[in-house]
């Protein structure tokens, strides 16, 4: 994992409020959301988060446990 995934993971872990958004990634990483969806569809990848069927662009993705 890169730094900025490992950051973001950080606060969702933390308790992070409400669930995690590609636009919440992006504010916390500060980066671009072009940038925030690409970590994302990586963790994706490896297991670490998963998205709920069905998800839209505002789609909230969740650790995996």
């Amino acid at each position: 994992m890169n730094a900025w995934q490992t950051l973001v993971l950080n606060c969702v872990r933390d308790g992070m409020e409400g669930t995690l958004t590609i636009a919440k990634w992006a504010a916390i990483g500060r980066c671009s959301a072009d940038t925030a969806l690409r970590d994302i569809n990586e963790l994706m990848t490896r297991g670490v988060q998963v998205r709920p069927e069905g998800g839209d662009r505002s789609t909230g993705y969740f650790l995996v446990t």
